[in-house]
């Protein structure tokens, strides 16, 4: 068997699905994760109904919910004032899609018999995981087998399986066994610090049991956070059958029985839901959960299904990305969309966590990713989700001002740098509490947010208050030096492997524009909303003088530049440390951090991802073309790539200064970088930062797009290797697309009667079903 690091699957190149023609042991782990489905609340890895019997580390069921976690204790052997005391964690939740098939007296296993034919296809457009095979059992028994499951994206508590078998050379009894499953338990952390908890053992007690008649339903409470979870199935076959019911500890069993005869098809439908108290009160998720079920069974999976291709049309007429000319990025590009779509929490009490609800890595925890790098995928092509994502941020504003405290800032709020419910669990604070940036990141998706809708309601309700109470911190960290400069010292950019230093560029210019916008909220409230700035000035307790404060401090920021070099330094002493020595590191030691002790990272001139770089990108107008190109040239040297998060923005920013080749080259990397598993642990779960920063690489990359002071600029180039893309962004309640083909551009307004841009420096304004086409240059 290979190892996990090493796994791959390669697929056909269908432009609207991932297909797999063969059944593999050796990469079943990665293809799990491949094969997930979900929908912002329920996560199913693409494991079998009937189970998995292979090798040892080859399968990791999963079946997960966003937002529900449990806690624990985090223990240091050396303790600290402040440090965060409890972490969360996604929990692996009881399993309801399991089905065993029982042939007279032997049950159906990919590891025994034959498998004659196996195809399994994840459909972009109908959001189906849809399964066919033929089985002969060691006794030569032949069966076809065909599955399908949806995890429906309008209701976010069901799912959907439908499971049809057809006896192909005998008459005889044929078992449907529908479990529920509820021995489970998290996944343990090893020596890889991206995956797994510290919790051992199940982290789920049990309350009640209930099973009668074609339902099941387990009643558990997680140990610490005290959750109750309600995970409930409904089972039912067409035609006579005999059914029988059985428990075994947590696992509860119902038995459908059928005369099956050659060549006729038996039919068995199976629905589930997960109801937990983070959304309900205690004594309503019962019924609820009956409810649901019985909803769903009324209407049948044939209707679910339909639905949830309803839902998919919708989207992809809003989100789609057609390129020609290259069919496995096309491939990447619209598997990358759709995860990122079944991962993200809509409810306004849910995020997006760094390896969505495909597994277990980085235990379900929310990060900067969402505001960077997912925030503005969603913004630009569904800005009701992109919403949602910012009111979560508000719900955990209480979190953040109380974390504040514990930092010793008297005032204002800090958000946590890795959380689920709003707490800081970032248990190694040099690469974690210390990256402050995640405020003014916070604060740059508010600020998008409102330019590209205008919505002011948003801003009056939460959105202004988010961004002045969290610029407070800033004059909280820090200071105005000897030559009278604000400084912000002991602080974690984006880079990991450069950690609590003084002055990191992206921080303090992030800061910079975080403190004039927070300001400038401020005074155009004092104008426009009297009454509504009174409001939020008494909540927040905000003094008089503080907007004037903000902005003195914005005006004299220092940010690091080297006059020898000519380009912005990551911080005060990044150059002064000697380069890695990349030349003698043999390959089988990256990625860095599972290799080198901490310190001796920090000690060294050297990147795991962008940083600088990424701040070419967010304040692009604040840099020439030439100081980008030297910053681009001098960082891409000493930069491993090691995080996922790196590679789409060197793609945008090489495109940006001219670099064709690299720019496609990173994208590449980028686009297809879970499909291909070149970071070797898409097995633990996607990586949905590089998911969305593929949509970004041809948005803000190819196409130049960029959006400043609410007015979309374009400057579009196609890549050698395509005939044409295509994508779509909304914009002030325009639907907006753009097509690059040859020389020129075509922008056409598709809803809204008029918007004005900027293509290649040239202002224009587009009016409904009149179409512009202009030369790219």
């Amino acid at each position: 068997m290979l190892p996990a690091d090493t796994l791959q699957h390669t697929f056909p190149l269908d432009p609207w699905c991932i297909r797999e023609t063969s059944f593999d042991t050796g990469s079943n782990f990665l293809d799990e994760t491949l094969f997930a489905l979900g929908n912002g609340y329920i996560g199913l890895r693409g494991t079998h109904e009937e189970g998995y019997g292979g090798p040892v580390g080859t399968s990791r069921e999963g079946n997960f919910l966003n937002g529900f976690y449990e806690s624990e204790p985090i223990q240091y052997p050396e303790n600290a004032y402040g440090l965060a005391r409890t972490n969360q964690f996604m929990l692996n939740v009881p399993n309801l899609k399991g089905i065993a098939l029982w042939i007279e007296d032997e049950c159906f296993d990919f590891m025994a018999g034959s498998l004659d034919s196996y195809e399994r296809i994840l459909d972009f457009r109908t959001g189906q995981l849809l399964r066919k095979l033929e089985w002969t059992s060691p006794q030569g028994r032949r069966v076809a087998i065909t599955s399908r499951r949806i995890v429906c994206f309008d209701n976010k508590h069901l799912f959907a399986i439908s499971y049809e078998v057809t006896p192909l050379n005998f008459s005889g009894r044929v078992w449907l066994v529908s479990a529920l499953d509820g021995v489970v338990k998290n996944l343990e952390a090893g020596d890889d610090p991206r995956v797994g908890s510290a919790v051992s053992g199940p982290s789920l007690e049990m309350e009640d049991a209930q099973q009668w008649a074609h339902f099941s339903a387990l009643v558990q409470r997680t140990h610490n956070s005290g959750f109750k979870l309600v995970s409930a199935e409904l089972s039912g076959m067409e035609g006579p059958h005999e059914l029988r019911f059985a428990r075994n500890g947590l696992r509860l069993e119902q038995s459908y029985a059928v005369a099956a005869q050659q060549g006729q098809t038996v039919r068995f439908h199976k629905y589930g839901v997960y109801y937990s108290s983070r959304d309900y009160a205690e004594d309503q998720l019962l019924g609820l959960s009956k409810e649901a079920l019985s909803i769903a069974q009324a209407q049948g999976f044939s209707a679910l299904a339909q639905r949830q291709e309803a839902y998919l049309a919708d989207f992809w007429q809003q989100a789609d990305v057609e390129i020609a000319g290259d069919d496995a990025l096309q491939q990447g590009i619209r598997f990358n969309q759709f995860h990122l779509l079944q991962s993200v929490g809509r409810d306004g009490k849910t995020n997006i966590s760094a390896k969505g609800l495909t597994g277990e890595g980085y235990e379900g925890h929310y990060f900067w990713d969402t505001e960077i790098y997912i925030f503005p995928f969603f913004l630009y092509n569904k800005p009701e989700i992109a919403r949602k994502l910012l009111d979560y941020r508000q719900a955990g504003l209480p979190f953040a001002r109380e974390r504040a405290r514990q930092m010793s800032h008297a005032k204002g709020a800090l958000y946590p740098w890795r959380t689920i419910a709003g707490e800081e669990c970032s248990a190694y604070f040099p690469a974690g509490s210390a990256q402050y940036h995640i405020n003014a990141d916070i604060a740059y998706s508010i600020k998008m947010y409102m330019e590209a809708t205008g919505d002011t309601t948003y801003l009056l309700q939460s959105g202004a208050e988010i961004v002045m109470d969290t610029a407070r911190i800033w004059l909280g960290i820090g200071s105005y030096n000897r030559d009278g400069a604000f400084v912000i010292n002991q602080v974690t950019g984006p880079d990991e492997y450069t950690a609590l230093v003084n002055n990191n560029y992206y921080t303090n210019a992030m800061a910079r524009m975080h403190l004039h916008y927070a300001a400038a909220i401020a005074e155009r409230l004092q104008n426009q909303y009297p009454q509504d700035y009174a409001r939020i000035a008494a909540a927040m307790e905000l003094e008089a003088e503080e907007p004037e404060e903000w902005c003195r401090a914005a005006d004299l920021m220092l940010l690091p530049y080297d006059q020898r070099l000519q380009i912005h330094e990551q911080d005060d002493s990044f150059l002064s440390k000697k380069v890695w020595d990349f030349a003698n590191t043999p390959k089988e030691n990256y990625p860095l951090l599972l290799n080198y002790h901490p310190m001796v990272i920090y000690r060294h001139q050297v990147c795991k991802q962008a940083d600088v770089v990424l701040a070419l990108l967010l304040l692009s107008d604040q840099f020439t073309a030439e100081d980008k190109k030297r910053d681009f040239d001098y960082y891409e040297a000493v930069t491993t790539h090691d995080s996922s998060l790196s590679s789409c923005i060197y793609s945008i920013i090489a495109s940006e200064v001219g670099y064709a080749d690299k720019a496609y080259d990173y994208f590449m990397e980028t686009a297809r970088l879970d499909l291909d598993n070149t970071h070797g642990n898409t097995h633990y779960g996607v990586h949905t930062a590089a998911m969305a920063g593929t949509w970004m690489g041809v948005a803000y990359g190819f196409a130049g797009m960029r959006v400043i002071d609410g007015e979309a600029r374009f400057a579009p180039k196609l890549p050698a290797q395509w005939q044409h893309y295509q994508f779509r962004i909304q914009l002030h309640g325009c639907l907006l697309q753009v097509r690059v083909e040859g020389e020129q551009t075509e922008y056409r307004l598709l809803k809204g009667e008029t918007l004005e841009l900027t293509h290649c420096g040239k202002r224009v304004q587009l009016v409904q079903d009149a179409p512009l086409r202009l030369a790219n240059h």
